[in-house]
């Protein structure tokens, strides 16, 4: 999908599970911008997934920030995904969820 959006249709405690990926095939630097972010739901999880480089992760926390999203995780393929950041009691920061990035469609 475009802008690093995949869709699931997966729900984690009634909240819908939108993916969104930052990773990067080559080096970028903090002034390259991000994919736009994908349509996300009131109250959504959020997992951010992609290989790039740390800052690249803060730039996109900062910018879901002011989302609607009711919880902000980031993928780990040890630990699936990880909550960072919720609102909500339904998500406590550091609890996992066994949750894989959908596949990537290519342009070919």
């Amino acid at each position: 999908m475009e802008s690093g959006e995949h869709g699931s249709g997966t729900t984690v405690r009634g909240a819908a599970v939108v993916w969104y990926c930052i990773g990067v095939d080559k080096p970028v630097a903090p002034t390259d911008p991000l994919p736009a972010p994908p349509d996300i739901p009131r109250g959504a999880l959020v997992i951010l997934e992609g290989r790039a480089p740390v800052w690249r992760y803060g730039l996109a926390f900062h910018a879901l920030h002011a989302s609607p999203a009711g919880a902000l995780a980031t993928y780990d393929p040890r630990l699936g995904a990880v909550i960072i950041a919720s609102p909500r009691r339904e998500f406590a920061p550091g609890e996992t969820f066994d949750l894989t990035p959908p596949p990537r469609e290519q342009n070919d």
